[in-house]
């Protein structure tokens, strides 16, 4: 794995924060969590729907090293798995929702994408 380069001029905290939450569906994973609490693998799966199970497994595995989602094993029945957000991973439900404050002013719906009721 390479090292990480980070601008001396730039606050390398800020930098690597901007590098996990920048990733591809880690927000909209974030963002589900903070809505609807744990949640077992599958249930992530079906109420992000565009994100792939391999991509899913990914971003919760960099989330897991993060410290900001902690992954629980459920002694069954059913044994399963259930994923939540840390203290540290709830400290982002801000941004997180200052983002959604900022997409609903500024942000065009995209074309095809259907409004929430």
């Amino acid at each position: 794995m390479r090292a990480r380069r980070y601008n001396t001029d730039l606050c390398p905290r800020f930098q690597a924060a901007v590098d996990l939450l920048g990733k591809r569906w880690t927000t909209l994973v974030l963002h589900v969590l903070l809505l609807d609490g744990p949640s077992r693998f599958g249930e992530l799966r079906e109420r992000l729907q565009v994100v792939s199970e391999r991509m899913l497994s990914e971003r919760l595995k960099e989330l897991e090293g993060a410290e900001v989602v902690e992954r629980r094993v459920l002694s069954g029945p059913p044994v399963g798995v259930e994923y939540r957000l840390t203290r540290k991973g709830e400290a982002l439900g801000r941004v997180v929702r200052g983002l959604g404050r900022w997409a609903e002013e500024w942000v065009e719906l995209p074309a095809g994408a259907l409004r929430r009721a």
